[in-house]
């Protein structure tokens, strides 16, 4: 599996470096139109890479497969690992989305402008992925070694649905993050943004518009109150900040969810990575109309509710539905996420029919 491995993190190191090399060099405020092209994109791709996952666990190419599935007790064929690629897939790609009202939130505070928002989703997602890596390698040594980590992640799912459900969260403020308090006590912040630089330095000069994002930039201490020479953080390393570190919570939930599905590292990571990369376009895409999606947040606690059990009681349900049984699970899911978003389109047509009657 070293090869596969290694050819997958090149692929994807290629990917990025494309995205922010070549595709996004230089700051601009980005469409909706160019948001829905890159997630069309994104999302093909990752439907793609189904058909490799299938070719790849069919005639285990490169060692993939071969191995007992300790959560369900099988060795991953072709068809098996597609499904359970494209459950994980869509539930990962699901809860994705309710980190964008997060974002959102994140952008609104630190007042980033729109321009410069794509260069902190883009470092964002690489240190998502490193660290989604990092805790599914862990994930899957527990379940390897003690079963009975995954009752833990099932029961802790069925939890957090519940709190999305019936315990209404208020809006935090995110310059209480404790990262950002931990981060303003040992590092000078500048009181304003510098393009698209993280760190600036300050000096003599003043140079607010560097030729280029990787030129090493001279701000006026007189500006930001520092030491000539000294090192700053910009507002816009606060708002990575946070991102990371909203990411980092938003994992612990999805992370078990994909667990639910299969405990194969290649599978459960593959499928996590093609959910995140489509994250900033579907921040671009979405952010401005998030509020049309009222019940989506219920769909996707009734997702987590529905994974959580399904962990708890996979022998019965593998008894009950037959070996397809994740074939099922990946069609539910789906029906219940079309749903919440047909119940909002629903709620928000009458809604404006109600106020248009009122009107009149």
């Amino acid at each position: 599996m070293f090869w596969i491995w290694s050819g997958f993190v090149l692929f994807i190191l290629a990917l990025l470096a494309l995205d922010l090399g070549v595709f996004n060099r230089r700051a601009h405020v980005v469409s909706v139109k160019e948001a829905l092209l890159w997630s069309i994109f994104w999302i093909a791709l990752g439907l793609l890479f189904s058909f490799f996952i299938y070719f790849a666990y069919e005639y285990h190419w490169l060692g993939a497969g071969g191995h007992v599935d300790t959560v369900d007790g099988v060795i991953n064929e072709g068809h098996s690992a597609t499904v359970k690629y494209l459950t994980g897939y869509v539930i990962e790609k699901s809860l994705s989305v309710d980190n964008i009202f997060v974002i959102a939130l994140i952008f609104a505070y630190f007042g980033v402008p729109a321009m410069y928002q794509h260069r902190v989703l883009f470092w964002g997602i690489l240190g998502a992925l490193l660290m989604r890596g990092v805790m599914i390698g862990i994930g899957a040594a527990l379940i390897a070694r003690f079963h009975w980590v995954l009752y833990l992640f099932g029961a802790f799912l069925i939890i957090t649905a519940i709190r999305m459900l019936f315990i209404k969260e208020e809006k935090g403020d995110p310059g209480r993050n404790p990262m950002v308090r931990l981060t303003r006590r040992f590092f000078p912040i500048t009181e304003q943004f510098h393009t698209l630089h993280f760190v600036v330095k300050a000096g003599s000069n003043k140079s607010h518009e560097p030729a280029t994002p990787g030129d090493v930039v001279q701000i006026d201490h007189a500006v930001d109150g520092a030491r000539s020479g000294k090192w700053m953080l910009t507002p816009l390393a606060l708002a990575l900040v946070v991102v990371e570190t909203t990411d980092l919570v938003f994992a612990v939930d999805s992370i078990p969810a994909i667990f639910a599905i299969t405990a194969d590292p290649f599978i459960v990571f593959t499928s996590n990575v093609f959910a995140i990369l489509g994250l900033r376009s579907l921040y671009f895409a979405l952010a401005g109309m998030m509020d049309k999606f009222r019940y989506l947040k219920h769909a996707l606690a009734l997702v987590l509710a529905l994974v959580g059990v399904k962990m708890l009681a996979a022998q019965w349900f593998k008894e009950l539905l037959g070996e397809y049984f994740n074939f099922w699970l990946l069609a539910l899911v789906a029906a219940i996420l079309a749903g919440g978003v047909i119940a909002s389109l629903i709620a928000n047509r009458n809604v404006k029919s109600a106020l248009a009657a009122h009107g009149g």
